[in-house]
């Protein structure tokens, strides 16, 4: 790449990072990205610049997520592998709490098997039982995904550059180790106030959770970047993601692991979403 072209793309990548940190800043969408940026490699550009900014203003990594495990959204956005994207301790909710309303753009809700570390993974390639004695347990988890990209019109590009789309996380409180537990088979119940809104195993997510958790370390440790005792993992959805609206409570239950729980605020009194959603 000659060097002008590297101070094009450098512009590029710059210009991508400030319109998604812009709709952060206002909470308001912002338009696609991908006019920007030609590859996922640029789009990891951006995700690292825009985590870098934050890393800079004391956020502290805590993890990451996993997301583009399903066949049928791989298919949908024309990619063959998942992507991930770095998961912040002030992105965690714990379990039952309510999150504010307007806390995430465009909110999502999805269940997950989350994993914790407690050794490193630092080989190009790792095994199973590497990332078996690796993981200290698992626990049940709701991912709250978010775009910052106006009505999820997103390709690859948009989302890996949006940290993955990451919004919020909730966590289960009780601790399962992997040999208590069945990950492939486990099924899930996702519920809106008591009514089921998705449903689906962990055969979902990438054929079986280790698998998308073996992907991810693998990938991090070639960039340089490994997984790290402590770290949390976001395995991947379990089943189809739903919108999160205002005043819904959410459930998931998860066999072997057990049930993660939380809410959303309402709109405030006579905003114009409350409003909307009395009249559907």
């Amino acid at each position: 790449m000659t060097e002008t072209a590297t101070t094009a793309n450098g512009a590029a990548i710059g210009a991508a990072a400030d319109r998604i940190l812009g709709a952060y800043r206002t909470g308001t969408p912002c338009a696609p990205v991908r006019d920007l940026i030609a590859s996922a490699a640029d789009a990891y550009a951006v995700q690292r610049r825009i985590t870098g900014h934050w890393r800079a203003e004391g956020r502290r990594p805590v993890g990451h997520k996993i997301g583009l495990t399903s066949a049928a959204v791989q298919r949908q956005l024309g990619v063959d592998s998942p992507d991930f994207g770095t998961l912040f301790a002030d992105m965690a909710v714990p379990d039952g709490a309510e999150i504010p309303a307007g806390a995430v753009l465009q909110g999502r809700a999805e269940a997950e098997v989350a994993l914790v570390l407690e050794r490193d993974l630092t080989h190009e390639r790792h095994t199973v039982a590497d990332l078996i004695r690796a993981t200290a347990f698992a626990l049940p988890a709701i991912e709250v995904a978010g775009s910052r990209v106006r009505d999820w019109d997103i390709t690859l590009a948009d989302t890996v550059a949006d940290n993955a789309s990451s919004g919020l996380y909730v966590l289960g409180n009780r601790p399962v180790p992997l040999a208590g537990v069945d990950l492939r088979l486990c099924g899930m119940v996702l519920e809106r106030r008591g009514e089921q809104v998705s449903t689906g195993t962990g055969a979902a997510c990438l054929g079986h959770p280790l698998n998308a958790a073996l992907w991810l370390a693998d990938t991090l440790a070639r960039a340089g970047d490994p997984l790290r005792a402590g770290d949390t993992v976001l395995t991947g959805a379990l089943g189809p993601m739903v919108e999160a609206v205002p005043g819904d409570v959410l459930e998931a239950r998860i066999d072997g692991l057990g049930d993660v729980r939380v809410a959303f605020a309402p709109h405030p009194a006579g905003d114009a979403g409350d409003r909307e959603r009395e009249d559907a």
